[in-house]
């Protein structure tokens, strides 16, 4: 073949099989171009950064050897601005580096720098760690602060809480660093550290804490001061001494995993009670403030904040404290007439009722500061002052019940259950108005209506309301279960029923300003967390309670005053242990409030088993120092009014459903209505309600199941019928109920309405005993005729 033809034939093959050109990868260009500009951004941000740390490190403020040794002066003023405390000027146990023992910088090194000597201001292999540990388990759960930048952050005001001041704080660490020994470092910081409450440096805590100095402290206790500072008065053992075990113990656990004690040293001081050793008497906030239970309050809000450290500042702490009202709240708690013992206690909040600001606090008799505060610690479950708030107001506020509503009060069982409901006479009423119903605090319509209301609705307008429950069921409408709360949180709930149904979170702090002029609001927002309709109609029905209920101690004539009375309950098993009467209780309450204030009081001991033996000078407690505060602070007050969503109507009492009072009803009664749900009908032939032997035990087939039984329950507890029989209520007088007309054929009960929400398996509260006959401290009230007690055995539950 001639060079002519392969070349033709070459070209053929070319022409019929032209050459594939291979195709470029198309994700690689892209690939390269987002590295490029990853890179570019990068180093644009290295740039930027660069240039902003270094404006930041130009303007940081310059080492002053005095400020990072003594912190800066904060004060705490009232309402008016007049200056309640100062902080920075207390005196301080000063301990040089050479006299700290080996044992408390073992604490302190162990919980909060290991690696203190190792890193130059700033540990970012403890950095990293951090960042690891907030990413798995959540932002805070771990810090990365050194003892340096601790030093540093204590000593300036740090009103700019922005990257500047993390640069500035970081830079700072480094140069203190350069300028200082380790060993002064230590020294600034262990002089410096803020302990608890005014309580500046370990020499000072150790003192405080424990009378003793350094020197002497044993592992448990070195360990206990160790943990203050990351929450000082979370972890205060005076007032919280199960949280402060806690942190104790999570220090000696460090300490036992860095070498710094065996663990046998661990073990037996973790088994060392936290109240063992602690010191008595009185304490610093006593000695700096007249008002150290007040203070108590602001401190612990300003930790709960996040800004516990602006203390070292040179801030100004604005507060609501009324100092008027302060002294007629510590003049109160602190007569000892009042109580019947020297051991029992009592705690009490006083509120604005249009801003929920807090005026005043009573944090217990002879408040010092090392004292358990009564008023801001959940003490006991709330007893019968939850009835406005999980049963009345939600049934008011969902289902629209009128004040005359018709209850019911006869033998009655838990839905789904054979246990027996009763009142703490173990008698009944026959059908009264929801009004009656909660001026007499009867326990078996309160059932009934929490179980019309449904536990969603009960739930959402106790959450609204500042009180959260995750769990419910019948037992706490009587205010059983395991749910306690505090002055300041029932004085809160109660004080959207006198501000229209408004509510704010109560508050003792407004704002803090600092040295420079910037000022940080801290007050809460506010929120409608029912109609005003239904908190004008629960304040008219509580007004019955001081007037002829169950709360005739509290009230003070020419005061325009509602609340509710309360009492917590032993179970059985308590009462058995410990040999006590049945009439003895844990506790007792009285919430209440005019437009002017709204105060919450409890009443009762340290100790759960110690029990109120008295009625004067034991349950009425709370009556008591509500009426006296009351009386010198609330007249001028003015009354608070109906609004015009709410109307009234004269109507016959008991009539079931409602309707209107034909003229000259004998049992005609004036209630009020939700604007627009009132009855139109008037009865022709006046209705009456049950007589007492007319009211039968509901049959079995009537009852809607439930899953399981409950036990049964009073005001918010329950009792055996034993413990009852013989027994009359403390705090039950009777009310007059308007003169019926003849008996007429019972009517027949208007449907239930479909459940709101599935009523869960109930659990008993802890039960209640009923009280025994003790000399009525307020005027005879009229007397009701007395029902007879249906025959049967039943378990018996009363309301006090």
């Amino acid at each position: 073949m001639t060079q002519e033809t392969k070349s033709r034939v070459e070209r053929l093959k070319n022409k019929k099989r032209p050459k594939r050109e291979k195709k470029p990868k198309q994700g690689r260009p892209i690939v390269r171009k987002l590295i490029r500009y990853g890179l570019l951004l990068a180093l644009l941000l290295v740039v930027v950064g660069a240039s902003f740390f270094g404006y930041y490190v130009a303007t940081a403020p310059k080492l002053d050897e005095q400020l990072l040794k003594d912190p800066l002066t904060s004060q705490i003023v009232d309402k008016n601005g007049d200056l309640i405390m100062e902080f920075g000027v207390e005196r301080r146990e000063f301990v040089h580096y050479e006299d700290i023992p080996e044992l408390m910088r073992d604490a302190i090194l162990s919980t909060e720098d290991a690696r203190f000597f190792d890193h130059h201001g700033i540990d970012f292999w403890r950095l990293g760690g951090a960042v690891v540990a907030n990413v798995r388990d959540g932002f805070g759960s771990q810090g990365a602060s050194t003892l340096t930048q601790q030093v540093i952050k204590n000593s300036f005001d740090w009103s700019d809480k922005t990257l500047k001041r993390k640069a500035q704080e970081a830079w700072l660490s480094i140069q203190l660093e350069r300028k200082f020994t380790k060993e002064e470092i230590f020294e600034m910081y262990f002089n410096k550290v803020l302990m608890s409450g005014s309580v500046y440096g370990f020499g000072t805590g150790a003192e405080y804490f424990f009378d003793k100095p350094l020197a002497e402290l044993e592992p448990h206790e070195a360990a206990l001061l160790a943990g203050l500072p990351q929450s000082p008065n979370a972890y205060n053992p005076f007032q919280h001494p199960e949280q402060a075990k806690k942190r104790r113990d999570t220090v000696l656990m460090l300490m036992n995993k860095h070498g710094k004690i065996t663990e046998e040293q661990m073990n037996a001081s973790i088994n060392t009670p936290v109240e063992s050793t602690l010191a008595e008497g009185g304490g610093q906030l006593a000695e700096q403030t007249k008002y150290p239970a007040y203070v108590d309050v602001v401190l612990n809000e300003i930790e709960e904040a996040g800004l516990i450290d602006m203390l070292a500042e040179g801030v100004t702490v604005h507060t609501s404290l009324d100092p008027d009202v302060q002294q007629s709240v510590e003049r109160a708690i602190n007569l000892d007439e009042l109580y019947e013992s020297p051991e029992m206690e009592a705690g009490m909040t006083v509120l604005d009722t249009a801003t929920s600001a807090i005026v005043a606090v009573g944090g217990g008799r002879n408040y010092s500061g090392r004292n358990f505060n009564f008023a801001t610690k959940p003490n006991a479950q709330p007893g019968s002052i939850i009835k406005p708030i999980l049963v009345y107001g939600p049934a008011i506020e969902y289902l629209n019940w009128s004040t005359g509503t018709t209850l019911v009060d006869e033998p009655y069982q838990y839905r789904g259950t054979n246990k027996s409901i009763q009142n703490v006479d173990g008698m009944y009423q026959g059908a009264l108005t929801m009004r009656d119903a909660l001026a007499r605090s009867r326990n078996i319509p309160a059932v009934k209506a929490f179980e019309e209301v449904g536990v969603t609705n009960a739930k959402q307008f106790a959450g609204n309301l500042g009180l959260k429950y995750k769990e419910m069921d019948a037992s706490n409408a009587l205010g059983g279960g395991e749910y306690n709360f505090s002055t300041v949180e029932m004085a809160g709930a109660y004080a959207a029923f006198g501000n229209g149904g408004t509510y704010t979170k109560p508050y003792a702090v407004k704002k803090i300003v600092h040295p420079n002029g910037e000022t940080l609001d801290l007050k809460p927002a506010s929120k409608m967390a029912m109609a005003d309709s239904t908190a004008y109609m629960v304040t008219d029905m509580l007004r019955d309670v001081l007037t002829k209920g169950t709360g005739q101690l509290a009230n003070v004539p020419g005061i325009d005053l509602a609340g509710k009375t309360g009492t917590t309950d032993y179970p059985q098993e308590i009462l058995e242990k410990y040999n006590m009467k049945a009439s003895d209780v844990p506790a007792t309450w009285f919430a209440g409030y005019s437009s002017k204030y709204t105060v919450a009081a409890w009443g009762g001991y340290k100790n759960y088993t110690d029990p109120i033996t008295t009625y004067e000078q034991g349950r009425h407690v709370p009556q008591n120092l509500f009426r006296i505060v009351m009386s010198e602070t609330s007249y001028g007050s003015e009354r608070m009014t109906r609004p015009p969503t709410v109307e009234e109507r004269t109507v016959l009492y008991g009539s079931i459903p409602l309707a209107l009072a034909s003229p000259g009803s004998a049992g005609a009664t004036t209630e009020l209505f939700v604007a627009g749900t009132a009855p139109t009908i008037r009865a022709e032939k006046p209705s009456k309600p049950k007589r007492d032997d007319e009211i039968e035990q509901p049959k079995e087939e009537e009852i809607e199941e439930e899953e399981t039984p409950v036990e049964d329950e009073e005001e918010d507890g329950t009792e055996t019928e034993e413990d009852a029989e013989g027994n009359e209520t403390d705090e039950e007088p009777s009310i007059e109920q308007p003169e019926q007309p003849e008996p007429t054929p019972t009517p027949e009960p208007a449907p239930q309405p479909e459940q709101p929400d599935p009523t869960p398996q109930p659990t008993p509260p802890a039960p209640e005993p009923a009280p025994e006959p003790a000399p009525a401290p307020t005027p005879e009230p009229a007397p009701v005729p007395q029902p007879t007690t249906p025959s049967g055995e039943t378990e018996q539950s009363a309301e006090s």
